[in-house]
């Protein structure tokens, strides 16, 4: 007779905040190190060397982290923050989310104009909505994110998300399903906690 084994379902890896102490996913947190010469650094891709030090990926717990000298403290060695680090890692996540949205744009799995944002999302090929934050409040109202969790990323501007194809300004964007999207995704949470304030 053949037994079988249940696994637990393998969750999300979680993080202790330095600053709240409360343990949470790490799409929401950000990853610091301490540098050679004792400075503190954004890890946003999670791949530096060195012991790391997660911060919720909020304005206000990065702020406190600087402020209250809890980098030191968590890497038990000198740590110099910059003051203006909170402005470092939101335009870090910045680049890095218009940077892979342009790389799905490249790779076909990307497209803006509310037309075509329309289409895919009828036909059920777009599982992300991008909007851009400072886009009409009726225009909008005009496409509804697909079904889900993590469908819509609203966090952008519209010169950001031009960036990403190439243009001035794009209000209404979508994505279809990739390991891109999953990456914009990730980062996009981050950076919504950081300008969610």
């Amino acid at each position: 007779m053949n037994e079988v084994h249940w696994k637990k379902p393998r969750t999300e890896d979680e993080r202790r905040c330095i600053v709240t102490r409360e343990t949470e996913v790490k799409s929401g947190l950000v990853r610091f190190v301490v540098g050679p010469d004792n400075l503190v650094i954004p890890d946003v891709l999670e791949k530096l060397p060195g012991r790391g030090m997660w911060v919720s990926a909020s304005r206000k717990a990065i702020d406190e982290a600087v402020k209250k000298g809890l980098f030191a403290r968590a890497a038990k060695a000198p740590a110099k923050a910059d003051p203006a680090l909170a402005d470092q890692v939101e335009g870090i996540l910045v680049r890095r989310v218009v940077d892979m949205l342009s790389m799905g744009r490249k790779a076909g799995r990307a497209v803006a104009g509310l037309e075509k944002v329309k289409t895919w999302l009828i036909d059920g090929k777009a599982v992300v909505l991008l909007q851009a934050s400072d886009g009409s409040a009726r225009g909008k109202t005009a496409l509804r994110p697909p079904d889900g969790e993590e469908t819509l990323i609203d966090c952008l501007t519209s010169s950001e998300l031009g960036m990403a194809f190439g243009r001035d300004t794009v209000v209404h964007a979508a994505m279809t399903k990739d390991g891109i999207t999953n990456r914009v995704l990730y980062d996009a949470a981050r950076l919504k906690g950081l300008r969610s304030e």
